[in-house]
């Protein structure tokens, strides 16, 4: 069967490097890329869904388990993919957790846990990729935020701070790796109907409202999030850089 979306030739042969990339979107966002022909090492600490992934996309890609809460354990990863598949000229920034809490019941513990698991390791994988890109002559770096501060989303104010500060650094990296002709994006997902999403939160009434908020009338699936970092991490986006890319159906 012909797939309905576009091939990025610039794509093909590509070494991309995705977080969290073992389950949810950033599976999707795996499989994407492996299908454009190029060669994807993904980092994450389910070891079982990993393995599971790498069997589905077939040879030429590799996993590093690592929880990215520990640097050190992130630039080991980073280091080892590099050696197996060689520096990657994209790097897609996925994992997150967007536990819900009260606001009443967070300690400074739970605070600095919640920004290390959803914005810390944004910045450190950058710091260890760049080098490479810069060697290489350019790259894409693809930052995933969210819009659930864009709409004021309520339920859990960690996560929506950690997410409101990845355009933050989008834009200051954006600028300091530019002149290296390193491209750095966000790209916004609304709320994505993933396997995670279903089993929690996702429930009748919820979708009943969420759809009312969307100006489209379906509902966003992990695919849609993967197409855009396509287009971002492609030749075709070389000249955007420092900006956010919405995949929200017009969520308000």
């Amino acid at each position: 069967m012909t797939s309905p979306f576009a091939t990025y030739p610039s794509l093909k042969d590509k070494t991309v490097l995705v977080t969290g990339g073992a389950s949810g979107i950033g599976a999707e966002i795996v499989m994407a890329f492996a299908s454009q022909g190029a060669r994807v090492g993904f980092i994450d600490i389910d070891e079982a869904a990993a393995t599971a992934l790498l069997g589905r996309i077939g040879a030429g890609h590799g996993f590093a388990r690592a929880d990215l809460r520990d640097i050190a354990a992130l630039r080991g990863a980073v280091a080892d993919l590099a050696a197996r598949l060689g520096p990657a000229t994209v790097l897609v920034n996925n994992a997150a957790r967007d536990d819900r809490h009260d606001w009443r019941e967070v300690t400074p513990e739970f605070w600095d846990e919640r920004m290390a698991t959803n914005l810390r390791h944004q910045f450190f994988a950058i710091q260890a990729v760049a080098p490479g890109m810069i060697a290489a002559g350019g790259g894409s770096i693809i930052n995933i935020g969210s819009n659930s501060w864009w709409e004021a989303g309520g339920g859990f104010p960690a996560y929506a701070t950690a997410k409101s500060a990845v355009h933050g650094l989008t834009r200051t990296m954006a600028r300091d790796l530019g002149g290296h002709r390193i491209r750095v994006n966000t790209v916004v997902p609304g709320w994505i109907m993933t396997d995670r999403q279903k089993a929690l939160w996702v429930t009748p009434e919820a979708i009943e409202r969420h759809r009312a908020r969307q100006c489209l009338p379906d509902l966003i699936e992990p695919v849609h999030v993967a197409r855009m970092v396509l287009f971002l991490a492609s030749d075709d986006a070389l000249m955007c850089t420092a900006n956010n890319y919405m995949v929200e159906a017009g969520s308000i």
